[in-house]
Formats: structure tokens, C-alpha cells, sequence
């Protein structure tokens, strides 16, 4: 699109389905770069990837001529599909939008997630990030 600019840091969080500690340690790497390339095949940067063994954090640009909800389903369908047969994301995500002056404090948080899960549960970080960002939940089915 001629003439139209934006800034669209998405920080997009997804878990394994019933959090179960389905990523292997010695393949979250390969997960990542395999991330990567989806969003590079799709036209758009992954800036940061981390998380633990039942959940994703990814830091993405999103270009104006895509739709989060599409970009996020193709996202986790390719990598599940890859991470192979009995592994499955969690039905929903959390996507905020990221500030760019805030994109490093982001990036850090996110290549720190391991040992930001030594104090804090997935459930109270993202129930935190939701009240954060002012978003209303019912925490009856926010897990599902």
C-alpha cells in the first residue's frame, strides 16, 4: 500500500494445549528459527522469541496488510504441525501492542522468560499482563 506507514510491535503469547510441558529444551531453538522463517515466508519480522515448555512468547512486526487473528493461526498451525504428531497449541493468545520505545524492555523480558518462570507461574504472568493493559477477563474461562 502507497503512502501508508505503521508501527505495529505485537507481543503475541500462546501456550501448549492444558499448558502441558510439551517443548523440549534441546528443540526450543529449532522452534524458534522454524517461527522465523514462517514470518519471513509470510512478509513480516520476528524480532524475539522465547518462553518455556508450555508456553511462547514472540515479539513480531506486524505489516498493515495483515490481520493479527490470520497471522496468528498461521503462526501456530505451521509450528505445530512441524513440532509433530501429539503436540497442539492452546485454542486462543494474548497479543499487546508494544510501543517501540519499548521494544528493547520487551525483548529482554522475553529472551528472559526461563528465569522470569522461576518466581512466577504462565497464569500470573498473563493475568498480569492482561490488568496491565486493561483488559477485562473472566477468570473462570480464561484458560479454558
Amino acid at each position: 500500500m502507497a503512502h501508508t506507514y505503521t508501527s505495529n510491535f505485537i507481543h503475541c503469547i500462546f501456550s501448549t494445549k492444558e499448558r502441558k510441558p510439551l517443548i523440549a529444551a534441546d528443540r526450543k531453538a529449532d522452534l524458534y528459527a522454524y517461527i522465523g522463517g514462517i514470518a519471513r515466508s509470510e512478509g513480516f519480522s520476528l524480532v524475539a522469541a522465547g518462553g518455556t515448555a508450555d508456553h511462547v512468547h514472540l515479539l513480531f512486526i506486524l505489516p498493515a496488510t495483515q490481520a493479527l487473528a490470520a497471522t496468528v493461526q498461521k503462526l501456530k498451525g505451521s509450528s505445530s504441525h512441524w513440532m509433530g504428531k501429539g503436540f497442539s497449541w492452546q485454542e486462543g493468545y494474548g497479543a499487546f501492542s508494544v510501543s517501540p520505545s519499548q521494544v528493547p524492555l520487551v525483548k529482554t523480558y522475553i529472551q528472559g522468560q526461563e528465569q522470569h518462570h522461576y518466581k512466577h507461574s504462565f497464569e500470573e504472568e498473563f493475568t498480569t499482563l492482561l490488568r496491565n493493559c486493561g483488559i477485562e477477563y473472566d477468570p473462570r474461562y480464561i484458560f479454558g
